[in-house]
């Protein structure tokens, strides 16, 4: 699973995230809805666009990004994406622009043209190894960090984030983010070794989300064609949400894939701006 696609998901399930990450004022829950937006006529792809509930015109747009590759030219991709979208959606409010590194090697620092955004408090770059030294902090960043800490740290926190009281709801969903990040993690856990490690009653697995859509699918069949079934399934989710849909064939070539070209596809497909990029791909295999 691509870290792009695991930020998205832990933005769409909890979009106060962001605003944790950045230092910024959260609003009220359920103040955003997480959508990815194409530009159309351009190569461009917005995959984070928080975009404020209806009638809250005193809220800014927020767009986010996950950027876990060195890559010199993401700034200006990034940031031309963003003002594209302003002028065809002529969005005359508030805006603000929050990515996500792993850590400061990460970044390709060619800012230089956009300090003006840095300085107004417009752009905010987050360093999740820099919140690794944060005694305190909220859910959200303490969600975040988990992808960067290493195995022991990482089991000792998902256990506490787990057992802290709240909502069935909250806890549910905790749960959920919790597990697909130990998928991207170690992404040879079986259910009944993310179960002990989160010290899971087998009750409180099978409420999450992530029980329900990947592990349930291989039950039947065993485990280890259960875990192939389950990424298969997530893997078509994600072309699908991206390219708008899989001819048969097109689906056919996939579901023939192997383990680790399925784990490929996964890494490839968030890169993909079309079908085009997807037959190109499977002719390469």
């Amino acid at each position: 699973m691509k870290t792009d696609s695991l930020f998205y998901r832990l933005f769409q399930e909890r979009p106060a995230t962001v605003f944790e990450l950045a230092g910024l004022a959260v609003p009220d829950d359920p103040a955003y809805r997480l959508h990815a937006e194409e530009i159309k006529q351009t190569a461009f792809r917005l995959d984070g666009v928080l975009l404020p509930a209806v009638g809250r015109a005193d809220l800014p747009l927020v767009f986010t990004e996950a950027q876990f590759y060195h890559d010199p030219w993401f700034y200006a991709r990034w940031l031309a994406s963003i003002f594209l979208y302003l002028y065809r959606h002529r969005i005359v409010g508030h805006w603000q622009a929050v990515v996500v590194f792993p850590d400061r090697s990460i970044d390709a620092g060619a800012t230089a043209a956009y300090e003006v955004l840095l300085r107004g408090g417009v752009l905010h770059r987050i360093y999740l190894t820099d919140l690794l030294k944060v005694p305190v902090l909220g859910l959200g960043p303490r969600l975040a960090r988990l992808v960067v800490m290493d195995e022991g740290t990482l089991v000792e926190e998902a256990r506490a984030l787990v057992e802290e009281r709240g909502t069935a709801g909250s806890r549910d969903m905790i749960i959920d983010l919790i597990e697909t990040i130990l998928v991207y993690k170690f992404p040879k856990l079986s259910r009944e070794e993310i179960q002990i490690m989160l010290h899971l009653p087998e009750t409180d697995l099978k409420q999450t989300r992530f029980y329900q859509e990947v592990f349930r699918e291989g039950e039947a069949v065993g485990e280890k064609r259960g875990e192939k079934r389950g990424e298969l399934s997530l893997v078509l989710r994600q072309l699908n949400r991206r390219l708008g849909g899989l001819t048969s064939e097109q689906q056919r070539q996939v579901e023939a894939l192997g383990s680790n070209a399925l784990g490929a596809l996964g890494e490839a497909l968030l890169d993909f701006s079309s079908v085009a990029d997807l037959e190109v791909w499977l002719q390469r295999k």
